[in-house]
């Protein structure tokens, strides 16, 4: 049995019994992979493919948009000592460092069906000795699935890392984050906004927009490069607007704990590509068989939401309220 060091708690309650029946499991090929996992409580679904990972190639309304962006010209590939980003959602561990983060996830993984939860569990990393996992519980009543994402350290000695779950957004989209609350009194000595640059990062960028209140970063298949920007979020969550829909992700935040990327618990990538929200846990160090947990809860909405902040404040933080915990 593995110790774990439990770092975070689920944002959301999930009712334990009975939970699998209003749940669907299926096995069908999707986007060239054979062997995938299908989700579905009738409403929203989910898909895991096995041929690769741990990786979740697929979540949306049921016959609706795939909120994570498929990479044709990668998807279906398996195998090979090079890295590929597939699209969808993944698991890393930072700080990032080459070759170290880049470990390819091109083999078939285990899974689980057991009591309403998917397992999916890589084997060991040979370069790394972490093992990966997620558990991934769709609720049977609503449109929002938890996401438990495990690292274990099977090495003989200890290693410090953090927990990194990149999602990898559809095309076309638009990324918001929330600022700490504005304030213009003159009492406000403290700082209490971390905003996190990278040396490529160009701030007069289009695809940003900065505002008083939110953060908002464009997915533009024709901008010409990349752009990366991270944050210290203490409220926890990060929506993506997408055809008159909208993904919130809702992740914890430790004030005692210590964070990578000089500071940051929530990082936006993009380029012409693909956008990518990134929710980091806390620096930790595991010893051998030690495990890192890190809870993301995701949920999706109808809803336009226009760029000002006024109607971002008006149409969005009303859906976020819905996906506080009880």
């Amino acid at each position: 049995m593995l110790k774990k060091i439990v770092l975070l708690i689920s944002l959301t309650f999930l009712p334990s019994a009975c939970m699998a029946q209003d749940v669907t499991m299926t096995k069908k090929p999707f986007g060239g992979w054979k062997n995938c996992i299908w989700l579905s409580n009738g409403q929203v679904e989910l898909v895991a493919t096995t041929d690769i990972g741990p990786r979740i190639v697929r979540f949306g309304y049921v016959d609706g948009q795939n909120f994570l962006c498929e990479l044709k010209s990668q998807m279906g590939l398996t195998g090979g000592d090079e890295w590929r980003n597939y699209g969808g959602h993944r698991l890393w561990h930072a700080p990032e460092m080459m070759p170290r983060t880049y470990d390819p996830d091109n083999t078939p993984i285990d899974y689980q069906w057991k009591n309403g939860k998917l397992t999916l569990t890589q084997p060991v990393e040979p370069t790394t000795g972490i093992v990966k996992q997620m558990e991934i519980t769709l609720h049977p009543r609503s449109h929002q699935v938890t996401i438990i994402h495990r690292l274990t350290n099977t090495n003989l000695w200890p290693i410090k890392l953090a927990p990194w779950c990149l999602t990898v957004m559809a095309l076309d989209g638009r990324a918001i984050i929330p600022q700490e609350p504005f304030h213009d009194e003159p009492e406000y000595l403290l700082p209490s906004r971390t905003l996190v640059l990278w040396p490529y990062t160009d701030m007069q960028d289009p695809r940003f927009i900065w505002g008083s209140r939110y953060l908002q970063i464009k997915q533009d298949p024709r901008a010409p490069s990349k752009q990366k920007i991270g944050a210290l979020n203490t409220l926890g969550w990060t929506a993506y607007c997408l055809n008159d829909e909208v993904f919130i992700k809702r992740y914890p935040y430790d004030p005692k704990a210590q964070y990578v990327d000089l500071g940051c618990n929530i990082e936006i990538f993009t380029n012409p590509d693909i956008l990518e929200i990134e929710s980091l846990g806390p620096l930790t160090e595991l010893d051998h068989q030690q495990t890192v947990t890190h809870t993301e809860d995701w949920f999706l909405f109808k809803a336009n939401i226009p760029e000002t902040e006024d109607a971002i404040t008006r149409k969005l933080l009303p859906l976020v309220k819905k996906t506080d915990r009880p």
